[in-house]
């Protein structure tokens, strides 16, 4: 079941928060021409708020429901009612027609989304067109047109909720696979396109770990291992051994974990990329899990080494998940640190500040919000309960569509640990353990 606000929103493709703000400004300012009350034209829910209400069903305050009841004709009662999410609704009677306005006075910025909603079909269409054209072979244009949209998709994947673009992952995985089956192509480009192939499948592979399902998640890290391995790609090989030693961490099993790593480490003794510094953290983290402290430290003494004879390759070329930044490298050893019990606050904090600009290309959000726990799990350690709260809101804040599995786990980890402080009978620790509660029950990362 969902609200009927929901249901409208989709039906009007208003469910993305850029498109539903400008139509949003939009009613405000006309409502506030009709009652003369310049306030209501300043009025703009945050994404947060809007994510509250569609997500959460959370019911919007005063002036933002009389700008939704006057933008849809429908009461907050209407809107707010719940119907099916899986057939026909029934409409409840309208208390009056909506308020809309005509071409000439819309919003510009709800004009400029329609029309880049239209570019951006309009080039779906194009690309589909140009990918067939070419009878009997596979040209250079639609080469170009694969990779530039799979060097999209890694760009964006550590930066948006999985839910915006897992339709897109999903299409472009089968339309390389009709590639490569077709017959069509050269042999250089049969190895392009394995390559391809497996960059696309590792990330639906993190794609179904981040939706908790564990199972789905190898089935495509191993298609992505086959891929590589038809490609010849060292390091693509040994980053798919890093996706299954993630996999398994997360999912509590530090053995397998530990087991993984190692094999990727083997496998690309040879590589210079940012590779071989995951695979060396992923061991750590791994061997922390498993209580083994010395072959954690050796693991993050490893990573150091394999840092200074970094040379950037085609997997870092990429960006995104396919390399492995020296802030995401101290991430990693705070963490190793905070399961062995010795994690310095100062590191914590560092590693919180460095993901803490979204501007930046290396930004993560599922980075900065594993910082972030562990930052509160330091301060715990330390018993500082306040300042583990005040670390950890960003986290719960989070909208539901980004509270992936590691999110999830890393989160739960900060509750289990206030039962454990000195302070877990204070109203601080209790009010964090049942928002975790909470958030974990209540988590829609799964896309619909």
């Amino acid at each position: 079941m969902i609200t009927f606000f929901r249901y409208l929103l989709d039906e009007r493709q208003l469910h993305d928060y850029r498109a539903f703000l400008p139509v949003f400004q939009q009613a405000a300012r006309e409502l506030a021409r009709i009652e003369e009350n310049p306030g209501l034209a300043r009025l703009e829910p945050a994404l947060k708020t809007f994510e509250g209400w569609y997500y959460q069903g959370r019911l919007p305050q005063r002036d933002a429901r009389r700008v939704l009841a006057s933008m849809f004709g429908y009461s907050i009662e209407q809107l707010w009612a719940r119907v099916s999410d899986d057939g026909p609704v029934s409409r409840p009677t309208p208390l009056f027609a909506a308020n809309h306005t005509d071409d000439h006075r819309a919003d510009p910025g709800a004009k400029l989304y329609e029309m880049r909603r239209t570019a951006d079909m309009a080039a779906r269409r194009a690309a589909d067109f140009a990918m067939g054209a070419e009878q009997g072979q596979i040209g250079h244009e639609t080469m170009g047109l694969v990779t530039d949209r799979v060097t999209s998709l890694v760009e964006e994947y550590p930066r948006v909720p999985l839910s915006h673009i897992w339709d897109e992952l999903a299409q472009t995985q089968d339309d390389i696979f009709r590639l490569i089956e077709g017959g069509r192509a050269k042999a250089l480009q049969i190895r392009d396109l394995h390559i391809l192939a497996a960059i696309v499948s590792f990330h639906l592979g993190k794609g179904c770990h981040d939706m908790g399902d564990a199972k789905l998640a190898m089935v495509q890290a191993r298609v992505a291992g086959v891929c590589a391995a038809q490609a010849d790609h060292t390091a693509l090989t040994a980053l798919v051994f890093g996706l299954k030693s993630l996999i398994s961490y997360w999912s509590g099993r530090g053995g397998q974990a530990l087991t993984y790593a190692r094999q990727g480490i083997q496998a690309c003794e040879d590589e210079r990329g940012t590779v071989g510094v995951w695979l060396a953290g992923l061991e750590a983290r791994a061997a922390a899990l498993l209580g083994d402290e010395e072959s954690a430290r050796i693991a993050l003494r490893r990573a150091q080494d394999q840092r200074e004879r970094v040379i950037p390759d085609d997997l870092d070329a990429f960006g995104g998940l396919l390399t492995f930044p020296v802030k995401k490298e101290l991430y990693y050893r705070v963490e190793t640190e905070v399961l062995l019990g010795s994690a310095q606050i100062a590191a914590a904090e560092r590693a919180v500040q460095e993901f803490s600009d979204p501007d930046d290309p290396e930004w993560s959000f599922g980075d900065q919000a594993g910082a972030q726990c562990n930052l509160a799990l330091t301060r715990l350690h330390g018993g500082e309960i306040e300042g583990a709260a005040e670390a950890l809101r960003p986290v719960l804040d989070l909208a539901p569509a980004q509270r992936n599995r590691g999110i999830v786990v890393s989160a739960a980890r900060v509750g289990n640990a206030t039962l454990r402080s000195p302070a877990r009978d204070a109203v601080t620790a209790r009010d964090i353990r049942a928002e975790i509660e909470a958030y974990t029950t209540q988590r829609t990362a799964l896309p619909r």
